[in-house]
């Protein structure tokens, strides 16, 4: 049974939720490892006996982009997770509280891990783990889960940054925005998708299980970087890693965010100013 939603240490916590694990009274040394680690939530689950329990995957897990099964999925009862605190301005814990507003954003970083520069995406989530985000931001990792992007878009979400490594013709490493609206996905033809999360796909899915639905997809914007190492997935030697001057730009991705979310949670619809759309 889907429970939905928990409150721990007085923040509730539901899918996309960002934990650090604590097991307790576990000695395997599977619990040992995952002691500390970072996790995403993905379902809250209540079994026949009334009792909850959190399923969560690793950040940082690129097999869980492969996995069939469960095998990367954990169950982890509320007492041994904490809300992960996100120190800034507004102190420990202010990304789990929601926007004044009420608005959501969603930044979805994508790729595959073993493509080279196609990791960009998953990377910058990763350095923006522990930076102060705008209340209402959630970053999520959802490496070449193509379908799993298209439904948390009808999750009511005023706005999503698309995070990826988006090749439009700069110098390796240049960062680039492209605003596309919700019905105009032809925008992205351009972009290959080599890694199994073809952004024209995505959105011409989520497109339609918003008509379906009767739902409204957000705004979308890309933050795309120029990649140098690209690959198809059918090279005999594979390039694990980003190169230099997409290294450097996860750094600089990670920083942009926050003002362009910020941008974002303001007016979800508006014209991005020059600061958010500084480039």
């Amino acid at each position: 049974m889907n429970a939905r939603t928990v409150v721990v240490a007085g923040v509730r916590l539901g899918r996309g939720s960002t934990v650090r694990l604590r097991p307790l009274h576990r000695t395997d040394v599977l619990d040992l490892a995952l002691t500390g680690r970072t996790a995403e939530v993905e379902a809250v689950e209540e079994d026949m006996e009334g009792r909850v329990h959190l399923v969560v995957s690793l950040h940082g897990d690129a097999g869980r982009d492969f996995a069939t099964g469960l095998g990367h999925r954990f169950f982890f009862a509320p007492e041994e997770v904490e809300p992960y605190a996100t120190t800034g301005p507004d102190g420990p814990d202010a990304a789990a509280r929601p926007p004044a507003a009420g608005r959501r954003v969603l930044v979805a970083g994508i790729g595959n891990l073993f493509l080279a520069d196609d990791g960009f995406g998953p990377e910058v989530i990763n350095a923006l783990l522990g930076r102060s985000l705008p209340h209402g931001v959630h970053a999520a990792d959802f490496g070449i889960r193509g379908m799993d992007l298209a439904y948390r878009l009808l999750e009511g979400y005023d706005a999503a940054v698309l995070v990826d490594a988006a090749p439009r013709g700069g110098s390796p490493g240049t960062l680039h925005l492209l605003d596309v609206g919700p019905d105009d996905v032809g925008a992205l033809a351009d972009v290959p998708g080599a890694h199994g999360m073809d952004p024209v796909k995505v959105l011409a899915l989520a497109r339609e299980l918003a008509r379906q639905e009767g739902l409204e997809l957000p705004r979308v914007v890309v933050l795309g970087c120029e990649p140098l190492l690209r690959m198809r997935g059918d090279e005999t030697d594979v390039e694990v890693g980003l190169s230099p001057p997409v290294r450097a730009a996860v750094g600089e991705a990670a920083a942009w965010l926050p003002s362009l979310t910020k941008e974002l949670l303001r007016d979800p619809r508006g014209a991005l100013t020059a600061d958010a759309a500084r480039r």
